[in-house]
């Protein structure tokens, strides 16, 4: 399975998974708080289904070109103006608006099956060395941006369902690219001391992602993961 097959699977998982968890959702759940206010579980929604259609955003633009694309999937994660008050003050206020305009608690759940179904299609002819420009003007890969697709889709899959006082329904799919993304370029020794069980793909690294996104109520410290080479994101 080359790289691109092994993302768009685990792409694939995680929208599927999401799409199942909104698409049911009951005017009472869609108002439940999370962790991320002044967001409720609708507002969260519809930014999550708005991660995965920024794919389609990029892929209408213009390709850069092979020389400018610099930026890695977890680079996209770097501190810098997409996360400052300003950008982030507009993340939310769009987030909000849009799921106070819902006809329904599910609209977001049918939005996400149609992004995914359309993307889908069209992400199985793109070719391996397409490159694609965020909106933030990142130069990467597609395959790079479409890893932080997933990131973004399994990450407030965690949300949503804290919120919703569900199971993670995390893919395995979507959990070892995230894993890699986390945790691919350290010792994996040290690491296993400081996370037991973080390379086993299941509930224990689900709880090591939880560690290293801000998700646990168990601190580690940030010092003490860097130092066992884990790569922390900053996140909006």
């Amino acid at each position: 399975m080359s790289e691109r097959d092994r993302v768009l699977a685990a792409l694939s998982a995680e929208a599927t998974s999401l799409e199942n968890a909104l698409s049911g959702l009951s005017e009472r759940e869609a108002v439940y708080t999370t962790r991320c206010p002044p967001w409720d579980v609708a507002a969260l929604a519809v930014h999550t289904v708005g991660s995965l259609y920024q794919t389609t955003v990029a892929l209408e633009g213009p390709s850069p070109a092979a020389a400018e694309v610099s930026v890695s999937a977890f680079g996209y994660y770097r501190p810098e103006v997409r996360f400052s008050p300003e950008v982030n003050r507009a993340r939310v206020e769009s987030a909000v608006e849009k799921a106070a305009r819902r006809s329904d608690a599910g609209e977001p759940g049918r939005v996400l099956g149609r992004v995914r179904r359309e993307l889908s299609a069209r992400l199985a002819v793109e070719p391996l060395d397409r490159a694609v420009r965020t909106r933030h003007g990142d130069a990467m890969t597609l395959t790079d941006y479409l890893v932080t697709r997933v990131m973004e889709l399994s990450l407030h899959g965690l949300d949503l369902a804290d919120a919703l006082g569900r199971d993670p329904w995390i893919s395995p799919e979507g959990l070892v690219l995230v894993r890699d993304v986390l945790f691919g370029a350290a010792d994996r020794d040290a690491l296993e001391r400081v996370l037991p069980g973080v390379w086993d793909g299941g509930e224990a690294t689900v709880a090591a992602v939880r560690a290293v996104t801000g998700r646990s109520s168990e601190r580690v410290e940030r010092s003490v993961l860097e130092a066992a080479g884990a790569r922390l994101p900053a996140l909006g």
